[in-house]
């Protein structure tokens, strides 16, 4: 018994030592990428990563001999097909080190980075994470993760060859934030300031704030070892807004697949859509494509083109456009409404093409719920009637370029759905007229739908405020709509996310027109809105603004994504819950 208790413990001493050397690996590979080199250092970079490799190829034999039971088929499809890759890496590698040399070779082996990787998510993925909920409560656990990816993300952005010449840390801290916050507003241009690799931090870094650094953490943890405590299942509940407990990790799951398979396909239509002309090959057209679509159903702005969208070359591309629609809007639907409308999907086909087994479904009266009605319906008209009033207002400035009715309406509807947080433009926001300029800026405070990629007070709380004005102006002391009432805990969380709304824009308004006086309040509200609703449109102040105004819009767009709510309910310990009432008075309001 006492010899297989010290195996185990060697063996767990092993299984940690891999684990430390796989982190180990992954920093010095950002050194590889990140700083220039001599060839010895790269040749010694080189054994180092297969040295690591060999030691994670040795920690799955000893997983595979000691498992007692027999292993999730997902698990070991990923660790066979990892383990042989890393293999076929590993052979590789010595082959290029006895024979000849190549410089290039060595230095631009994504393949090899991509084994460290692998490596270093299958060995992460055996620690044990545990949230103590004493220590940190779910807001606060939330709003850490940000910060930490944030700064990570800025050190990243100062490696040397991230940048063409070089950035300041304060506009690294601002790239890395409007990053991670999905937003899009940029101090230095995206496309010449930063390298191909300061692009795919960029690049990396809106995925993993558009999904979350906890959800990849969490999912990919459980994926391997199939279970979780309690107290993490519970935390992640409160981040996830999943309704039970054993619904936390399908979401992840769903949220993971949903996120990668439109990212993909819109990769792909974008490739098709561009002209290989504009580009020196095809790994630069690859590389365009992946970052648009991931930018687009982000809903981050973010292009690597200097005049974004509105680029000569790209601008009259209504293919492009119409893709990159697709990806912001149903970026800023949000994950529970595609599991949602799917389960409705299924259910039609079954019920109409494939009746004789309709008999499998369970009577359920309410499959497309009250919550993905409102956001469907508030959706279509900010859409629909955003656009018409675009068509209308720019139809002879904005829109006279574009000769076509065809083209004409996909500028407008471009135009109106990018505010709602998307931040890509076609057009010179400065140009806009001033009818425009307000319903922009009424757009973009609006934003996207919860449990999305996207920011803003969000299309619920919108539909909610306007049932309520509704409803008190016909004399109802309750809000019914669908022959549902709607509850008064979600009336309260409206009204507290529209006034910390405004609270936040007006104090961002009010600082930077302190700190930069010669801009106009029109110039600043529009940077603020879009800074606190993380959409990233600007009329070309970002790079104006002084040191100190850059951190008042840091903040916002920190505020803006991870709310305000949120922040105060980190701040604030809650109070229990004490079973009496006192007498209920009515206040005076007008």
């Amino acid at each position: 018994m006492k010899k297989l208790i010290a195996n185990t413990v060697k063996l767990q001493a092993y299984f940690n030592f891999t684990f430390v050397l796989s982190i180990i690996a992954c920093i010095t590979l950002l050194f590889d990428y990140g700083f220039q080199k001599s060839l010895d250092i790269e040749i010694n970079l080189v054994v180092f990563y297969q040295v690591t490799l060999s030691f994670g190829v040795i920690a799955f034999v000893l997983r595979l001999l000691r498992m007692a039971h027999k292993p999730k088929i997902p698990v070991f499809l990923f660790d066979i097909i990892s383990t042989l890759y890393t293999l076929i890496i590993i052979v590789n590698q010595l082959v290029h080190l006895i024979g000849v040399l190549d410089y290039n070779f060595l230095h631009h082996d994504t393949w090899l980075s991509i084994a460290v990787l692998l490596m270093f998510i299958r060995e992460f993925s055996e620690i044990r994470i545990q949230y103590k909920r004493t220590l940190l409560n779910p807001a606060q656990l939330f709003i850490l993760s940000f910060l930490f990816i944030i700064l990570i993300g800025a050190l990243l952005l100062k490696l040397p060859l991230a940048t063409s010449q070089g950035i300041s840390f304060l506009d690294a801290i601002f790239t890395s934030t409007s990053a991670v916050c999905v937003t899009g507003l940029i101090v230095v241009d995206t496309a010449t300031a930063f390298t191909q690799f300061g692009q795919t931090i960029i690049m990396i870094l809106i995925q993993v704030g558009g999904l979350g650094i906890l959800t990849f953490a969490s999912y990919f943890s459980f994926f391997f070892k199939g279970k979780s405590s309690y107290e993490n299942q519970l935390t992640l509940s409160e981040i996830t807004n999943a309704k039970r407990l054993s619904e936390v990790f399908t979401t992840f799951k769903r949220i993971i697949i949903i996120t990668f398979g439109i990212e993909l396909i819109g990769a792909i239509l974008i490739y098709f859509n561009l002209n290989a002309k504009d580009f020196i090959h095809v790994g630069d057209q690859l590389f365009f494509a992946v970052f648009h679509s991931i930018s687009a159903f982000c809903n981050a702005g973010f292009s690597i083109l200097s005049d974004g969208i509105a680029d000569p070359q790209f601008k009259f591309n209504y293919g492009f456009q119409i893709i990159l629609i697709g990806l912001f809007i149903l970026g800023g639907l949000g994950f529970p409404i595609f599991s949602n409308i799917f389960n409705y999907t299924r259910r039609f086909v079954i019920r109409n093409l494939f009746f004789w087994r309709k008999n499998q479904l369970d009577n359920k009266p309410w499959v497309l719920n009250l919550n993905s009605r409102i956001i469907l319906i508030t959706t279509f008209f900010l859409i629909f009637f955003g656009t018409l009033l675009f068509l209308e207002l720019e139809f002879d400035n904005t829109l006279a370029e574009h000769e076509s009715l065809y083209g004409k309406f996909v500028t407008a509807l471009f135009g109106a759905t990018t505010p709602r947080t998307a931040g890509f433009n076609t057009f010179d926001f400065g140009d806009i007229r001033f009818p425009t300029f307000m319903l922009i800026m009424f757009l973009m405070w609006v934003g996207a739908s919860p449990g999305s990629t996207g920011g803003g007070i969000k299309t619920t709380t919108l539909a909610v405020a306007t049932l309520n004005l509704l409803s008190i102006a016909k004399g109802k002391s309750k809000i019914e709509i669908y022959r549902r009432e709607i509850s008064m805990r979600t009336v309260q969380r409206a009204f507290a996310v529209i006034s910390l709304s405004l609270i936040m824009i007006g104090f961002g308004i009010t600082m930077v027109s302190i700190f930069n006086p010669d801009l106009s309040l029109k110039e600043i509200a529009f940077e603020c809105f879009s800074a606190f609703s993380t959409v990233g449109l600007t009329v070309g102040i970002t790079t104006k603004l002084s040191s100190l105004s850059k951190v008042v819009i840091i903040l916002l767009m920190f505020v803006g994504r991870v709310s305000m709510l949120s922040i105060l309910i980190a701040i604030f310990k809650r109070t229990k819950h004490k079973n009496y009432r006192y007498p209920m008075e009515e206040i005076s309001i007008n």
